[in-house]
């Protein structure tokens, strides 16, 4: 018998192929192109490896969205599986990758596809991804996976510290925290992403200050609800290890995910990206 649904998304959302296959997540490529190389990323390049070509790249890396004929491909492979599509893109504002989406879904009319845009990235996009492979595992409709995700989206929080502006600023995905440039060899910011755009939230004076600060706001956000808990990081797994012990100690987690900022997000953000994505759904 067929599933009801699958659940697309892009690899935007620093989930590994590995992840996005156990939570049976159909994910589309992006790709990043170092020194008049391209790559796939997550697929023939890892996050170690990238920051290591990064920093040893003259030239700032970047990235291609997923196409058109990408989606196409997942279509058409899940049209005799499942009855229904539901993809969930990075942020409209960050990416013209719904775009892409929408020409194929327009081009394509075997089952229904439904198109969310996650107004997020990394693992808030991938969050609600797993949320909604997990739904539609269980059974669940597309009408239902998509309220699902519309409230998780309501709810999510994506608040994360970076070594430098640096990265940011030259790849244009910098938004509200333009307000830090000037300062910004001495402050090590606390961002934040709000409808869709990375923001400015706080300023701290030191890398230690500003880790301790991302546990402060989160316990300032969920007190002691259930909360489902993302810790992320780029090339920074020792803080990583940190945090995690911190979060297992004064949370009430239903859900602990560790992943490193694929490429994807470690071109635009750099390393020693470090962040924290929850949301609770009291």
């Amino acid at each position: 018998m067929k599933q009801k649904v699958a659940v697309v998304t892009d690899g935007a959302c620093s989930l590994t192929l590995e992840q996005a296959n156990e939570y049976g997540i159909h994910m589309a490529p992006i790709y990043v192109n170092i020194d008049d190389k391209t790559y796939i990323a997550g697929v023939n390049l890892g996050g170690s490896e990238f920051y290591q070509l990064q920093r040893a790249s003259k030239k700032l890396p970047t990235t291609s969205q997923t196409t058109t004929e990408d989606f196409l491909k997942i279509f058409t492979k899940l049209a005799d599986e499942v009855e229904e599509i539901v993809t969930i893109t990075i942020s409209s504002k960050m990416s013209a990758t719904i775009q892409s989406a929408e020409m194929a879904k327009k081009q394509f009319a075997k089952i229904p596809v439904h198109i969310i845009d996650s107004e997020s990235v990394s693992l808030g996009q991938g969050m609600m991804a797993i949320a909604a492979a997990q739904a539609a595992r269980e059974g669940q409709d597309a009408e239902s996976v998509i309220h699902l995700v519309e409230e998780i989206k309501k709810r999510m929080n994506v608040i994360f510290t970076v070594r430098t502006l640096e990265y940011l600023y030259k790849g244009g995905r910098i938004g509200g925290a333009t307000a830090f440039l000037g300062s910004a060899l001495a402050i090590k910011p606390i961002l934040y992403i709000k409808d869709g755009v990375i923001e400015p939230l706080e300023k701290q004076y030191t890398r230690k200050k500003s880790i301790a600060r991302l546990v402060e706001i989160m316990k300032e956000r969920i007190g002691d609800k259930p909360v489902h808990v993302a810790i992320l990081h780029g090339d920074a797994e020792e803080e990583a290890y940190v945090l995690e012990n911190q979060i297992r100690e004064k949370f009430n987690y239903v859900q602990l995910i560790k992943a490193e900022i694929g490429p994807v997000i470690g071109v635009h953000a750099g390393p020693g990206t470090l962040g924290l994505v929850f949301y609770s759904m009291e």
